[in-house]
């Protein structure tokens, strides 16, 4: 062998899963001059895979594979080896990886058939395969070599539309752990309801009000406007009105348990609304989200006038409540996540490093990194790299 090549084997464990075997095949090992340079184990309904990548003396490779003979008996296991003379490059950790997270509730073969033919057709290597979540969707994630995000991620978007699937592609490396910055839109997204359109049934206003809000979300009104325009509709309506749609409010499915593990591990959670700071202020404080704005009702004399005090958050304001929540937290815009529904939400979610479409109009599909079609919040962890088990239920 010359001097950049090295003798290794490959070996494959499969069978019952049961204590014990991971401790057998390296103790099996253990005698020979051995260098471990790889392994992975997987269990899938009681079956395990376990796969050990070694560097070792071309001189032992009978006797390590008779010993693995042995091992096998004993275990009631499958055993395979493969020795060969290879490229020290070979085995060595690949740079530059690309990570592309698949969720689905149903996964089909054909999907992972498509995504996979595209990679192929880039030139890529799929490297490592996990699943990240089975349940309530399946989520996997694909370690990708040979290409580079951006190709990957303009290839995989039609794909991910076709079949049906949500398709995340993110570049690799230290920072898809690093500490995040979550912002999050509030109506339709962190909740299942528009919180302005509950006012309007309270008012007696909601088919006007209603015909607004889709109006302004497709993009099609200006939305401090349209905001203005639906407000005003609620002139008279008794403060009661707002603690009885406090009660009404629902969280998101998985939303409490995308901010909470978010929260246990060490990220920040903001939200931005267009909506009402005096309706969502207990639902903030009940998930311990320090970082909030949204517009607040006039009230005079027990009743809403009408009118909106200051500003109003707009996609504009929205965008940079994101820099700034991003200021405070001394975290880098490349390492701020933005999640929403609407056209309000079009400019963080540019802004953002990951931009991310839940439950979206199509113009706000076409704009995000990515986008989520199934209705549990909490997919945002798979996203991020977060493990189903990892997340605080």
């Amino acid at each position: 062998m010359t001097s950049h090549e090295e003798f290794t084997g490959l070996i494959l464990l499969s069978g019952v899963d049961k204590p014990g075997i991971t401790q057998a095949l390296f103790s099996t090992l253990a005698p020979f001059s051995i260098t471990v340079l790889d392994v992975e184990q997987v269990v899938i309904s009681d079956r395990l895979i376990l796969t050990v990548l070694i560097s070792c003396n071309p001189a032992h490779e009978k006797a390590i594979d008779d010993d693995l003979l042995s091992c096998a008996s004993e275990l009631e296991v499958d055993i395979a080896t493969l020795f060969s003379t290879t490229s020290k490059d070979s085995s060595a950790v690949k740079k530059g990886l690309v990570h592309v997270v698949v969720l689905s509730s149903k996964l089909l073969p054909q999907s992972i058939a498509s995504i996979s033919a595209a990679i192929a057709q880039l030139g890529g290597n799929i490297e490592r395969i996990s699943r990240t979540s089975s349940s309530p969707i399946t989520a996997i994630e694909m370690s990708i070599s040979g290409t580079t995000y951006e190709t990957l991620a303009a290839a995989l978007a039609p794909i991910a539309a076709e079949h049906s699937v949500d398709v995340c592609v993110q570049p690799g490396g230290q920072s898809r752990f690093s500490r995040r910055l979550v912002q999050l839109d509030v109506d339709s997204t962190l909740i299942q309801q528009e919180v302005i359109d509950l006012l309007a049934d309270k008012a007696g206003v909601g088919e006007q009000v209603r015909a607004i809000t889709e109006s302004a979300m497709r993009g099609e009104l200006d939305f401090a406007q349209s905001l203005r325009a639906r407000v005003a509709l609620l002139k008279g309506l008794p403060e009661s009105a707002l603690h009885e749609v406090q009660q009404e409010i629902r969280l998101t499915p998985g939303a409490h348990t995308l901010v909470s593990t978010l929260h246990l591990l060490g990220h920040s959670v903001a939200v931005v609304s267009g909506g009402f700071i005096n309706v969502i202020e207990p639902l903030i404080a009940s998930l311990k989200i320090k970082h909030v704005k949204a517009n607040t009702l006039e009230i005079s004399n027990g009743r809403l006038t009408g009118a909106v005090l200051g500003p109003i958050i707009d996609r504009a304001a929205k965008a940079q409540a994101l820099r700034e929540f991003a200021a405070l937290e001394s975290i880098s815009m490349s390492q701020t996540v933005a999640i929403g529904d609407g056209a309000n939400d079009l400019d963080m979610i540019a802004a953002a490093g990951l931009g991310i479409a839940f439950n979206a109009k199509p113009a706000v599909k076409a704009a995000a990194d990515s986008s989520l079609s199934n209705p549990n919040l909490d997919s945002v962890l798979y996203l991020l790299g977060i493990l189903r088990d990892d997340s605080e239920n």
